[in-house]
């Protein structure tokens, strides 16, 4: 053989065993229930803003009895694209508007009720709010969502089957002409004393059966499919159980809904910390509002909740793996009282603040274990800034743990962990520990850690992190720490 010819075989060996391709290791099944895309698009929010704002405006009232004059309505300086500038600059990222809340009054004019923005004074009964809302969120790249109460102490026929078909119809109104709607929120503040057309009577429901709540999502959805539902027991987003801002330092995702339905009674424990295994995918959400009450009272403008108090219900709402559902009640002019707004900028600048260098970015990590010792799964992964690369760890482990090491020692004041929940919820408790003085040192633990947990650490020294896992439902799969 000659030495060209022998050259080319080993040339022909060496490039056929460099093209080989690797063994592929796959990905960790998906466990247990999972979120839809559009659950998963929720998620990615974290933080979006209430807006209660209707005829109580200017009643002073929190639940109008639906007997109130549709003249009363009349902001004087009403201004939508204020709410939304206020609401972009602080960080949010959706709107829902009370387009109708329990009084009955609907801020579009609907053709369906005389109880409406058409007949009042504002705008000699032209005016939409609903739409102005609706174009303002869309002009500023916010997702629009509406809030439609089932309880409606204006209308004569409530506790009738007629009365659903009027709840249904103001539905297609809304989610066929105002663009698309991210979330229709409802809750189970359902029949008790009301006007109900001059009958001046309570009315009793069976909340579990009148609405016919089945026939009317499919329907909603049938026009908008994107669109989240909330309610006390989802189907899409559940209530977190209380309106103080705090979801369960265990906060599970699933949730079995099978007893469960909105306005049922005994059910906050559950909904605050969800359960282990459960038959759906139906996440909390954490409403609370910036003032003591849901609308504007004027005797309330001092009582507006600090920055610090709003990023303490950060920690404990989005830190615990929910998104923060916050009211912003618009006052008598239609817009957002300046305290409020100062609140808001005050909150923004504490998060620019205190997440603002990412210590993590630099580290340098190892795990115990990672999957196959592919490269697909190393922990590398958690450091990318990209949610959907993650570290993965054998289907056989249950427990492992990832190390960080610091360019140089720094004062840590706080853990961020995300799961990559496409592949479902799984860890279900775990330590943080910081070398210190030659060992590792334990500064917390917790138990669950869903889309997004924020842990303090209390402002120690330190030069290492460890992140131990004690115990998963199935193998480990984190998408994200930072450290700041």
């Amino acid at each position: 053989m000659s030495r060209f010819l022998w050259l080319l075989g080993f040339f022909v060996i060496i490039n056929s065993t460099s093209c080989s391709k690797k063994e592929t290791i796959s990905p960790p099944s998906a466990f247990g229930p999972i979120p839809t895309e559009d659950q998963m698009a929720w998620h990615h929010m974290e933080l979006n803003a209430f807006v209660h704002f209707s005829i109580n405006t200017f009643t002073d009232k929190e639940w109008g009895y639906g007997d109130e004059s549709p003249n009363l309505f009349n902001p004087s300086d009403f201004d939508a694209e204020q709410w939304i500038r206020s609401l972009k600059e602080a960080g949010f990222k959706g709107v829902i508007l009370t387009a109708k809340h329990h009084d009955g009054f609907a801020l579009w004019p609907s053709k369906f009720t005389e109880h409406s923005v058409k007949n009042s004074r504002f705008i000699d009964g032209k005016s939409d709010i609903v739409k102005a809302v609706s174009e303002a969120a869309k002009k500023h790249g916010l997702k629009f969502g509406v809030y439609v109460s089932p309880w409606d102490r204006n209308r004569a026929d409530y506790g009738q089957s007629s009365y659903v078909a009027y709840y249904r119809n103001q539905l297609k109104e809304l989610f066929t002409g105002y663009g698309p709607i991210f979330e229709m929120w409802f809750d189970g503040a359902n029949g008790g004393d009301g006007y109900y057309g001059g009958a001046n009577e309570t009315r009793t429901i069976d909340r579990q059966r009148y609405y016919d709540w089945p026939t009317t999502l499919k329907m909603v959805d049938s026009m908008q499919p994107q669109v989240v539902f909330f309610s006390d027991a989802g189907p899409d987003l559940r209530w977190v159980g209380n309106e103080r801002g705090v979801a369960g330092e265990t906060n599970w995702n699933t949730i079995t809904p099978d007893t469960l339905y909105a306005g049922k009674a005994g059910i906050e424990s559950l909904l605050q910390q969800g359960t282990p295994g459960g038959s759906k995918w139906i996440p909390a959400e954490v409403d609370v509002s910036i003032r003591p009450g849901w609308f504007y009272h004027a005797s309330q403008d001092s009582l507006v909740k600090s920055p610090e108090k709003l990023f303490e219900i950060y920690l404990s709402s989005v830190g615990r793996g929910s998104n923060l559902l916050l009211n912003i009640p618009p006052d008598q002019t239609g817009q957002f009282h300046k305290n409020d707004v100062a609140s808001l900028q005050g909150f923004r600048k504490i998060l620019d603040s205190v997440f603002q260098t990412n210590y993590a970015s630099t580290a340098k990590i190892m795990a115990t274990n990672f999957r196959g010792n592919d490269g697909d799964y190393t922990p590398q992964n958690v450091l990318d800034a990209d949610f959907e690369t993650y570290w993965a760890a054998d289907d056989d482990m249950t427990q492992a743990s990832i190390e960080l090491e610091l360019t140089s020692p720094r004062k840590l004041n706080y853990l961020i962990l995300q799961e990559y929940i496409p592949l479902g919820q799984r860890i279900a408790a775990f330590e943080v520990l910081l070398w210190q003085n030659g060992v590792w040192t334990k500064v917390t633990d917790a138990t669950t850690i869903g889309y997004k947990r924020i842990l303090p650490l209390g402002g120690v020294e330190s030069s290492k992190v460890k992140i131990s896992i004690t115990k998963t439902l199935a193998c480990p799969v984190i998408s994200t720490i930072e450290i700041y």
